[in-house]
């Protein structure tokens, strides 16, 4: 058993690690901090949780917090980790993982222009490993420190990757539409995420501004070879979960749809949570409902000589504590799959 500790645990984050892990074989839940809370049981912010005997809300405190857990999830705003992460790997004895977008892009001027903050000191930064599990198996296995992706880039990511390492698509063509549920924008309250403003509703957002979006090229470059330019729009749904990822890219050479779909089925076929769908098929982000899958589809416009990728998470799972903990199984040398749902919930 190791013990884990998760900093942001009042958050919609920090909440589905915990209903994640408390099924886990291997782990225990040893300390929740809180920066707002501390003293206070967590079962005050989330009743759901009662009767699950977790630790009262802790302070945040590096010294300690690096002595009292093997591995922490940091599941708080942007800005935090950048600061606390660095305190916990000089210290040593625990392994990071950061939920936050403080050490996922490489570039500082890039971190500085689209989170709006200072970024992460480089030489920790340098040290993450971005923790895209399917295709960066092997350095999360050796990682200390892991930045886990965001939900935006990890269903954009495992879409766009197989076409781009075969070179089929033009590298400035991809316009990816993405829609998500109102869960991505966390806890906090505001305006737009106001039940009469969102409800029977559909509206796009951050427009050419996303900061996901230099996340997705970089890593597309770095699995690739190859830069790409991706046009990426976010919409905000009337639903909690869920994200749907709709990419369109101009094929470079004639390519059939029986070769795209065996293109994915052969990339992603000892890859435990990703599900390739049926060609023909179009996913839906109920059927991956509390679970940490992303379901493919694939498709191959002949007439306009463009390819159509459909992707589809639980932004809340595969999209943030799912894959923070399937990057802890594999750093801990656990089965991949241990704690984490095998069954989306349905209906």
């Amino acid at each position: 058993m190791i013990r884990v500790g998760i900093v942001g645990a009042t958050g919609y984050g920090g909440a589905e690690l915990i209903r994640l892990l408390v099924g886990h074989p291997h782990v225990q839940i040893a300390n929740l901090y809180s920066s707002s809370a501390e003293g206070e049981s967590l079962e005050k912010t989330f009743p759901h949780v009662s009767g699950l005997g977790l630790p009262k809300l802790a302070p945040i405190d590096a010294q300690s917090m690096s002595k009292d857990n093997d591995v922490i999830f940091l599941a708080t705003p942007a800005g935090v980790s950048a600061d606390l992460s660095p305190q916990l790997m000089k210290l040593g004895g625990t392994k990071v993982i950061d939920l936050s977008g403080d050490f996922r892009l490489e570039c500082a001027d890039a971190y500085r222009s689209w989170y709006k903050k200072e970024p992460a000191p480089a030489e920790w930064v340098e040290k993450a490993v971005y923790g895209l599990t399917e295709w960066n198996y092997e350095q999360v296995a050796g990682a200390s420190l892991v930045a886990n992706p965001g939900c935006y880039p990890t269903a954009t990511l495992l879409a766009l990757i197989p076409l781009m390492q075969k070179g089929w698509v033009k590298p400035d063509s991809w316009i990816v539409d993405a829609k998500s549920g109102v869960s991505g924008a966390g806890r906090g309250l505001s305006m737009g995420v106001h039940y009469s403003e969102i409800n029977e509703s559909i509206h796009a957002y951050k427009v050419a501004k996303h900061q996901h979006t230099p996340e997705i090229e970089q890593e597309l470059a770095k699995q690739s070879g190859i830069a790409s330019l991706v046009q990426f729009t976010p919409h905000l749904v009337p639903m909690t979960r869920g994200i749907l990822v709709t990419a369109y890219g101009q094929l470079e050479t004639k390519v059939t749809q029986a070769q795209a779909q065996e293109l994915f089925e052969a990339t992603y076929a000892d890859k435990p949570f990703v599900r390739v769908r049926p060609a023909g098929t179009h996913p839906h982000t109920k059927e991956v409902l509390g679970s940490n899958y992303c379901d493919i589809s694939v498709h191959v416009d002949e007439r306009t000589g463009r390819v159509i990728v459909l992707s589809v998470i639980d932004n809340m799972v595969k999209g943030a504590a799912g894959q923070a903990i399937q990057n802890m199984n594999v750093m801990f040398q656990f089965p991949e799959k241990a704690g984490l749902p095998l069954v989306p919930v349905f209906p």
